[in-house]
Parts: C-alpha cells; structure tokens; sequence
C-alpha cells in the first residue's frame, strides 16, 4: 500500500498540536516546527544553561535547542518521545538540534555520549530517549555515539520533588563510566533531554570529568522555563 494511501485510512496525528498531518510530514507538522521556541543559545556565550553550572562543575560548552514551559508543543512533542513510544522524535528533532550545531565549538567534539536511564527506567521504556537524541545529532554532526559505557545507579524517580541541593546531594554519586579507555583524552559532547536544575548533568559530568584528559560540553533538547 502506497504512503499517502495509508494517510488517507489512517492519517498520522501531529505529536505537538495534535492536528492531523498532511502529505511529506511525519511526527510533527510544518506549523509546529514553525513555532518551536528555538533559544539560540548556542551563538551566546555565558548563555541561561551555561550559567546553571558556574561554581558548580566544569564545561567547556552548554545550550540547549527549545524553551520547555508547561502545556507548551515542546511539552508535548517530549511527552510522545518519552512516553508514548515515538523516539524517532529524538533523531528527527536531533537532527534539526545537529545542524544549528555546524560550524559552532560544539562541532568541535571528539565523541557524543547520551545521559543514561537507570536499568529499571530503561526496562520499562525500552529505549532511552536522550540517545535517540544523540543518535540525531551524530548523523549530521559526523561523530560516533558511545553507548552503554556510561551508567546510572540511581533512579530519576528519587529526585521528585527534592530541592536542587538534594537532587545533587542524591545523584552525587549517581553514575559510574564501564571503560573509561574510549573518554580518555576526549572531548565530550554530553546529551539529554530536559534540563531542569542540572543536577542530572552535574553528576554525569562530574563522572566523565574523573577520567584523565576529559572535556565536556553540554546540548540538551530543552531547557524548562517554569
């Protein structure tokens, strides 16, 4: 059965407004693309996600693709990615995140890693979104992808309603690198999806940063607002 056959029986619904999809778009339409709020904090130095980590960690680099704010399309569209079994959302929108990448320091890295799900978490899912989103950006950024070397020992879930110092003071010690032969001497670009207090990613980074020669730069889908 040809593709525009099988919109017309079951045409695709737009994981951002809901609206139903037409000819050449899949997952999200042309008019949410349109008015996904892009941060272009990638061109701003000491930009909003950059500053979530001074006195706290080192980076070299850290954006952030879209403003995540509540009943917003971005919220939506990683709703589906996270929750409703659509990770090719993360490739697509990896993409897109990848090409305002070119030519930028970010470009520069040696390798892509994603932040990983805790076994339990990933088990359930089936998947993890961030690689997905890693997964994207590797394909436009030429860079290989390091998967399954970084893992995480402690399960998001705890973090619920914890302030910034316990979420840190949590996850701590939260992650731990299976060989840390392919991070040595590299810089890292380091992916996720949302970020929120950079708890998360301080850990993570703080990880990467105990093997010798590491540098780290941050890129995550979104960053929440409120």
């Amino acid at each position: 059965m040809v593709p525009d056959l099988i919109n017309i029986i079951a045409p695709g619904i737009c994981c951002g407004c809901g609206g139903t999809l037409v000819r050449n778009e899949t997952l999200i339409c042309t008019e949410c693309y349109y008015h996904l709020p892009k941060t272009n904090f990638h061109k701003e130095s000491g930009n909003m996600v950059e500053q979530m980590f001074w006195g706290r960690t080192k980076i070299e680099n850290a954006t952030a693709f879209y403003y995540y704010t509540k009943g917003s399309r971005v919220q939506q569209i990683i709703y589906h990615l996270k929750y409703k079994n659509q990770k090719e959302i993360g490739y697509e929108l990896g993409k897109e995140f990848a090409y305002s990448l070119k030519g930028t320091p970010y470009e520069q890295t040696d390798l892509i890693a994603a932040v990983p799900l805790h076994i339990v978490k990933y088990k359930k899912r089936g998947y993890n979104q961030s690689y997905w989103i890693a997964k994207g950006l590797a394909e436009i950024l030429k860079k290989p992808v390091e998967v399954n070397n970084i893992t995480r020992k402690i399960d998001s879930f705890t973090q619920t309603h914890k302030s910034r110092y316990e979420r840190w003071e949590n996850l701590s010690d939260g992650f731990f690198v299976r060989n840390v032969e392919p991070f040595r001497n590299k810089h890292i670009l380091l992916i996720d999806d949302v970020i929120t207090t950079g708890a998360t990613l301080e850990a993570c980074v703080n990880t990467l940063l105990s093997i010798p020669g590491t540098r780290i730069s941050i890129a995550v889908l979104a960053i929440a607002t409120n």
